[in-house]
């Protein structure tokens, strides 16, 4: 099917944190594996020349503000980044049953998710701001799953993060078919994580040969990178917490893996 890419209004703001920059944003509308998806693309605009390019894939809640204000901090380091819909439509979820419906059937049909993830990640691959022998990936919660499955399929990317992420896979990686490097951000406290999983995740890397990094966070429970996941917890009654910490410490892990990968 051919793809369309609609663009959206620019949203232009300024970032003076760190000197002057003027980070674009964009509504951007594609389609893969049949479905219309919502993304957003984020760039600086004084940045001169290509760039790396980042896809932010959302938590299991769907492609919302959390997961476009990732995008925006990853354009103000200098890279463009797309914040991308695996649920179609721009849908979202207010509820966990809801949540894990959507996040579910996406990983059910994992030649569906790829499909999808290579739709977004072709609309990055073809802003005239991209270097498209350079583009990563990260993921939170259901992204993580998302990234590190990509990952295990063999999809042509430099590196992909994964920030309190599922580990398990109905489809491991196999020998030599892992391209990214993989970095790997944990809760240490996460309840949705046994130790059996991630002994498991780190025996599949290593029989895959991937180039793997995994950190853990003492004390962080699952969503320690989102503001929202105390809210979260008191409303639903399910163990997740923000933890300014390892939300601070994950974020220079992943800068510092980027800048490793893309230099590379």
């Amino acid at each position: 099917m051919k793809k369309k890419i609609l663009i959206g209004v620019a949203v232009l703001f300024i970032s003076g944190a760190m000197g002057h920059s003027e980070i674009v944003g964009k509504d951007v509308s594609y389609e893969g594996d049949g479905i219309k998806m919502e993304g957003y693309l984020a760039y600086d605009d004084t940045v001169e020349g290509k760039r790396p390019g980042i896809l932010v894939v959302h938590e299991w809640w769907g492609h919302n503000d959390y997961a476009r204000k990732r995008a925006d901090m990853l354009a103000e380091m200098g890279y463009i980044a797309l914040a991308v819909d695996m649920y179609g439509d721009g849908k979202t979820a207010e509820h966990p049953q809801d949540a894990g419906k959507f996040s579910g059937e996406v990983m059910a049909n994992m030649d569906g998710a790829e499909a999808r993830f290579q739709a977004a990640m072709k609309l990055l691959e073809e802003q005239p701001q991209t270097d498209p022998d350079k583009i990563g990936a990260i993921g939170y919660c259901f992204g993580g799953a998302v990234v590190l499955q990509m990952a295990r399929q063999g999809v042509d990317l430099k590196g992909v993060a994964s920030f309190h992420g599922s580990l398990g896979t109905p489809r491991p990686a196999e020998a030599g078919g892992v391209k990214a490097a993989i970095l790997v951000c944990h809760g240490a406290a996460d309840e949705f994580i046994s130790d059996e999983q991630i002994a498991g995740f780190k025996e599949e890397m290593e029989s895959a040969g991937a180039d793997m990094k995994f950190v853990e966070y003492p004390g962080a429970k699952h969503g320690f990178t989102n503001p929202a996941a105390d809210g979260k917890a008191a409303e639903f009654g399910i163990p997740l917490g923000y933890d300014q910490g390892a939300d601070d410490a994950s974020w220079a892990e992943m800068k510092a893996f980027f800048d490793k990968v893309f230099a590379d």
